[in-house]
């Protein structure tokens, strides 16, 4: 087959593809104010910029706050609350986080924004929302909320509406890191009774070393440009001045991060993967996410996850989903177009602009916490599950996420066929490069201002099969799934060496094949798999789409030797695919309107 390539598109510089912007990417980040100084009237809401000492993870720190005060609560009329915090990179100061702050206290809610730990103004490491760490501050806050703690300067506030003494009406909003918070305070702090986390990760061993093979224990393939550019932020943050904080000084090594987070970056890095280190980093990154504590978090949850993110994809959200709902935890979710990666679509809720009550999304949000902080029991909160659908206006909405609903069989021809008695015996192969042959997204190329290169596929080192030109237009929603067996006597040899890293790492995708030939990888998304065991079948989960294939157009799924955003096989590594009775592979889509062939 020939070089897959589509449509470039040019890139955010790394800096704000991966720094304050990610607060909530994409919600256009407006400038800072001034009106964050103590007692400053903005309209109707009134800033206050306080401080809080909190001694969490072994060290004393200040976090750094501003409380939005809405006209007209007091003591006697008082008002639910609000708390939210940065995303990566960014502060309370940051366009995202002020327009939150300013945006919920002008429709009636206290709100209290402030500066993660080790940005902004705020003290302590990078702790990657420990539960333990970055919770436990956060509760903190929700004590001030209640009354029953002061700020440094002995602020007390008596205006938030309880529920009980010392328990106060509060939700949580944010994205990304100001997301995946939410939860953490959630799992310590039983008083939150509302979240709205959005566009946050699950399981960080997911999110930046993943492996879609259903075997979680063995490691993925690292993402080693979304990885390496947060450390690079996180490490370059400056120490407030003009007094030096020791609280947020860790090592020379690690400057200010725990060292937890330093260990995963420099195993990752390393490209090894040997049993115990591996073990140790796995356990650590889960301690601090959220499939770590989900069964500890009551807080009726609302999660909003991007379907353009190749960060955190919406395999994320939904296994967050699938988990609360477990758990017995009132949750809904909503796949939104726009993430880490891009594709904001016109009329998407956007916080600066103000547009909660006429998106879809801000109508949800207001919503929820009109249901669980106002307590108006009779409030709609919509569907389990909604979806932006690119091909009509407006939101899918399902009582569940839809399940696989359509076959196929990895014919012997590059062929998808729907008959398994149709499946042609044959064998193909591929090999690896010792560099990346296959590119499908990079986070890195618009900091040197380059746009990023259009997906492609290197002859020689990937397989493709597809379908027959669809009669009809095929509508797919959620994550496929594909059942494959290889042949890789090279991995074969090596793979139980002990060190994970010799194992066979392959790269699948899902393609939208034009009339014309113009490839389009859909959202620019892949699935890494570190492959448990080459002698035996394995299952790989792709990232959820929602994606129209439209009539005349082929479905082509895509087997690669690598990907230029993730670190790859160690050594040559050839692979052969057969197609004969008790080998054929098969993959298996969510399709809810369509027939595959």
């Amino acid at each position: 087959m020939t070089r897959h390539r589509t449509v470039p598109r040019v890139r955010k510089p790394l800096a704000t593809a991966l720094g304050a912007a990610l607060a909530v990417p994409l919600l256009a980040a407006a400038p800072a104010t001034a009106a964050a100084s103590q007692g400053a009237a903005q309209g109707q809401v009134t800033v206050t910029a306080l401080q809080f000492t909190v001694t969490v993870g072994g060290r004393t720190c200040a976090v750094d706050a501003d409380l939005y005060r809405p006209a007209g609560v007091d003591k006697a009329h008082p008002a639910p609350a609000v708390l939210t915090t940065n995303g990566f990179g960014g502060s309370k100061s940051d366009g995202t986080t002020d327009a939150t702050g300013r945006a919920f206290a002008t429709r009636g809610y206290v709100t209290l924004a402030y500066s993660g730990l080790g940005f902004g103004k705020s003290g302590c490491l990078i702790s990657l929302d420990d539960p333990g760490i970055d919770g436990r501050a956060a509760s903190r806050l929700v004590d001030f909320l209640a009354g029953t703690r002061a700020a440094d300067d002995g602020t007390r506030i008596d205006y938030v509406a309880k529920d009980h003494p010392g328990d106060p009406r509060v939700g949580m909003i944010g994205g990304s890191y100001g997301g995946a918070i939410q939860m953490a305070t959630a799992a310590v702090d039983h008083r939150i009774d509302a979240l709205v986390p959005m566009i946050t990760w699950n399981d960080l061993t997911y999110a930046l070393d993943p492996n879609n093979a259903a075997d979680r224990t063995v490691p993925g393939a690292f993402k080693w440009q979304w990885t390496n550019g947060f450390y690079l932020i996180g490490e370059s943050q400056p120490i407030t001045l003009p007094n030096l904080d020791p609280s947020r000084w860790g090592s020379l090594g690690c400057v200010h991060f725990v060292p937890g987070a330093c260990d995963t970056i420099g195993l990752l890095n390393s490209g090894s993967y040997p049993a115990a280190a591996t073990a140790a980093m796995q356990r650590y990154a889960r301690s601090v996410s959220p499939v770590g504590y989900l069964d500890r978090i009551e807080a009726p949850t609302l999660l909003i996850q991007g379907q353009t993110d190749t960060l955190f994809n919406l395999n994320e959200a939904t296994a967050t989903y699938n988990a609360l709902r477990d758990n017995g935890t009132t949750t809904k979710m909503i796949w939104q177009s726009w993430g880490h990666s891009g594709g904001q679509a016109p009329g998407e809720l956007n916080m600066t602009q103000g547009n909660l009550e006429t998106s879809y999304t801000g109508q949800r949000i207001l919503a929820w916490f009109d249901r669980y902080l106002r307590k108006q029991k009779n409030t709609d909160t919509g569907p389990a599950f909604a979806y932006y659908r690119d091909w009509q206006s407006g939101y899918g909405e399902a009582a569940k996420v839809p399940p696989l609903t359509q076959k196929v069989y990895l014919s012997g021809d590059g062929k998808l066929v729907g008959d398994r008695a149709k499946v042609a015996r044959g064998s193909r192969a591929y090999t690896n490069w010792l560099v990346p042959t296959s590119h499908s997204e990079s986070s890195l190329a618009g900091s040197i201002g380059l746009p990023d290169p259009a997906p492609y596929d290197a002859a020689g080192t990937f397989l493709g099969w597809d379908t027959d030109p669809l009669k009809a237009p095929v509508d797919v929603v959620g994550s496929a799934k594909a059942t494959l067996k290889v042949s890789s006597p090279a991995t074969e040899r090596v793979q139980n060496s002990g060190n994970a890293a010799d194992k066979l790492v392959l790269f699948a995708k899902l393609y939208d094949v034009a009339p014309d030939g113009t490839k389009t990888l859909v959202r620019r998304l892949i699935s890494p798999v570190r492959v448990p065991d080459v002698t035996k079948p394995f299952t790989v989960a792709l990232p959820g789409i929602v994606h129209r294939y439209e009539a005349g157009h082929r479905i082509e799924f895509v087997v690669a030797a690598s990907d230029d955003s993730y670190l790859g096989n160690k050594g040559i590594k050839p692979v052969t695919v057969v197609s004969a009775p008790g080998e054929t592979g098969t993959l298996q889509l969510p399709v809810i309107r369509g027939k595959l062939n």
